[in-house]
């Protein structure tokens, strides 16, 4: 059994945000592997499943990219004067609820925003994905 531990989601990255995601949108049979990436079967947008070796949508566009057809309804950045952060919504149509999150790139961003929606503002990650 993996322990877990209680993470703010808008501090996840790397596998544990992967994790996250994966949990978010349903995914079945979330395994790690010996080094450190999430395998899993997640839901396509055409309503079929898919199995990955390498789930990870906050830096696949392959992966991360339907999620923000399916997920997430807006975008944009904000720049400071010293860095650039992207911003994504999240909404769920069923209730109507929308969730803004932050991040260095529009995929991490996005998987934020899913996973504030769907699980909430603290998640829990298996302790080996925390960096």
């Amino acid at each position: 059994m993996t322990d877990l531990i209680e993470v703010q989601t808008s501090t996840l990255a790397g596998a544990a945000l992967d994790w996250a995601v994966a949990k978010a949108t349903g995914a079945d049979d979330l395994r790690i592997t010996a080094a450190g990436s999430i395998c899993c079967i997640y839901e396509l947008p055409c309503g079929s499943g898919c199995w990955t070796e390498y789930y990870q949508p906050s830096t696949d566009w392959a992966v991360g990219g339907p999620l923000l057809d399916t997920h997430c309804k807006g975008f944009g950045v904000v720049q400071d004067g010293t860095a650039s952060r992207w911003r994504s919504f999240a909404y769920k149509a069923e209730t109507g609820m929308s969730r803004i999150a932050g991040g260095e790139s529009i995929l991490i961003a996005a998987c934020r925003a899913i996973v504030t929606l769907n699980l909430g503002d603290i998640v829990q990650v298996p302790k080996e994905l925390i960096q």
